[in-house]
């Protein structure tokens, strides 16, 4: 990455793929682009692109057109997201992009195709929030939990959770300490085991175990290191996927992006850089592979910027019953070729999960 790009050009850099992959419309994102000559006006414009897009989604529920208005819905709650990734210029304002993701996501949730429930698993005092959805006439599916990463959210996972719908399998996208709303109570933790374990339990609790067959985890960039961390523990976990997630994340410290760095100080609620980096040793993979038995496909792109293939390397060598997926011309979660890493992993999923 060239040291003379300023902050919007540096988003640009790493995130149009991402963003467009996951939901966002290439044309809001040039235009919001175009338009944001400085970092503090991120936020604001895509407050303003997701505004354009929620007033569309008022005036179709208006006229009781409800398949466009969880469609516009969607796209503002995107932009919302979009806003305030990485970004915390405006901390007040963070909070708002954040809080309107979620409630105007929340919106199209009994609108989609399959729709979406909302399920809140205690935890700690307060609660793991989830988005549950069943593929259509599938009466035991398995169950695939989807776990995001560092500034990533459950409503960023649609067009993830689609690929695993439209093969048999039911999702439930969560978010865990230092997750969207997540953030506000606790701070990113490494032993995942303490959250997935409470999840699985709440699930069986309210009798929806037995309407699944087996389970498998998709953990996405940080969240490659929460689920292996949690499958060592957690036998209830049948299959894993790690998506370009790093061995350790220390090593990978230095080479990082200042945005990258500016979301784990934030997200650990770190006073310090120096704190943040000392954490990043902690979110690490050591002494526990050996102990993940079930299978892992490791996922990893070989141009990624932030985690480096020989991470992914490594962790496919210690985990017993790896199998190793490494695009040449994948980035980060290889989001740029998104239509070769997606069905593959998730008819792999399939495969396991039966």
């Amino acid at each position: 990455m060239d040291p003379s790009l300023n902050r919007v050009q540096l988003a640009a850099h790493h995130w149009q793929p991402r963003f467009v992959a996951n939901g966002i419309d290439v044309n809001d994102f040039e235009e919001v682009l175009a338009r944001t000559q400085e970092w503090a006006d991120w936020g604001p414009n895509w407050l303003a692109m997701g505004t354009v897009h929620e007033n569309i989604g008022r005036d179709a529920e208006g006229h009781g057109h409800m398949v466009s208005a969880a469609a516009a819905y969607q796209q503002a709650a995107w932009c919302y997201h979009l806003g305030k990734f990485l970004w915390f210029e405006d901390l007040e304002l963070h909070a708002t992009l954040r809080d309107k993701a979620v409630s105007v996501y929340r919106r199209t949730l009994p609108h989609l195709d399959p729709p979406a429930e909302r399920i809140e698993m205690p935890f700690e005092g307060h609660i793991i929030p989830g988005h549950l959805r069943r593929p259509r006439v599938v009466t035991r599916p398995p169950l695939v939990l989807i776990v995001p990463g560092l500034d990533s959210s459950k409503e960023e996972m649609f067009t993830i959770e689609e690929e695993f719908l439209r093969r048999g399998m039911a999702t439930l996208s969560i978010e865990g300490p230092g997750q969207s709303e997540n953030s506000v109570d606790f701070a990113i933790r490494p032993n995942w085991e303490t959250v997935i374990t409470p999840v699985l339990d709440h699930l069986a609790d309210i009798g929806l175990d037995g309407t699944f067959g087996l389970t498998g985890l998709v953990g996405i960039s940080m969240g490659a290191i929460y689920g292996p961390r949690a499958a060592a523990h957690e036998p209830r976990i049948n299959a894993v996927v790690g998506l370009a997630g790093p061995y350790n994340l220390g090593d990978c410290w230095d080479a990082l992006n200042p945005l990258t760095r500016g979301g784990y100080i934030f997200y650990t609620k770190s006073a310090t850089e120096d704190e943040a980096r000392e954490k990043a040793y902690g979110l690490n993979l050591h002494g526990v592979l050996d102990k993940v038995t079930q299978p892992l496909l490791v996922i990893h792109g070989a141009r990624d910027r932030l985690f480096p293939p020989e991470q992914a390397e490594r962790i496919a060598r210690e985990a017993p019953n790896a199998t190793l997926l490494m695009y040449p011309d994948g980035n980060h979660v290889c989001n740029n070729i998104a239509y070769k890493y997606r069905p593959a992993m998730a008819d792999w999923m399939s495969e396991q999960l039966g």
